[in-house]
């Protein structure tokens, strides 16, 4: 999981480069929590433009990774802090009027069901990836009018804390069916943060500017397997 820590250097590294950053713990299941986070940002900073739905956990290490609760936990943070993250922000987009674009994390378990367990871990994370898809496709026809863009992302295994750390490891290594879900066709085993991040750019561009309601996978053929 991500920590206050990691918060306070996205902070420094954005002021850095000379720019304003407005950052805030909330918990992406709290919608009232992130609006007063968006009404902050917009207060200081001006109406949002693009909005990066990134909420997301994979809860294989739980102590019971089949608790019903894990399944709930990981639905509501999934897919309910997605839908959060867009209804608390899009108010501000539609007021300036000026179009816009939305990217919502999903992933290659939200195009598969390759690695399920029936686990209520395994269950919630592909069901919760599968809906932010559902998710897109209607927002992508509810906000077209209005000139607001809306795609969802789909990696692989990232090198990231969340998949390379211990939990994770014992996880696979007891499981050896389960590493199916992160095999790419491309002879990677993991795809680096800066290949999902140039994605997201792309697809937030005005390069990107008639591209809605597509899922991008960045895979490295994980899903042509």
């Amino acid at each position: 999981m991500s920590t206050p820590d990691d918060l306070a250097q996205t902070v420094k590294e954005v002021e850095a480069l000379d720019r304003r950053i407005i950052a805030a713990q909330a918990d992406v299941r709290d919608l009232d929590a992130l609006k007063a986070v968006v009404k902050a940002g917009v207060r200081e900073l001006g109406a949002v433009d693009i909005v990066l739905a990134n909420a997301g956990i994979a809860p294989m290490g739980a102590p019971d990774p089949d608790h019903e609760q894990t399944f709930r936990d990981t639905i509501d943070v999934n897919l309910g802090g997605v839908r959060n993250a867009v209804h608390a922000a899009v108010p501000s987009m539609i007021a300036a009027g000026r179009g816009g674009a939305i990217v919502l994390t999903s992933s290659t378990q939200g195009l598969s069901g390759r690695g399920g367990d029936g686990q209520g871990a395994t269950d919630g994370y592909a069901a919760s990836k599968h809906g932010v898809v559902g998710l897109m496709r209607t927002y992508a026809h509810w906000l077209a009018p209005h000139r607001i863009r809306v795609n969802t992302i789909h990696p692989t295994g990232v090198r990231t804390p969340m998949v390379v750390n211990q939990i994770a490891e014992n996880y696979f290594a007891a499981r050896p069916e389960a590493a199916n879900m992160v095999s790419n066709l491309i002879d990677v085993d993991m795809i680096e943060p800066i290949d999902v991040s140039n994605a997201v750019l792309f697809l937030v561009s005005d390069d990107g500017r008639y591209i809605t309601g597509v899922t991008l996978p960045v895979d490295a053929g994980n899903n042509e397997l």
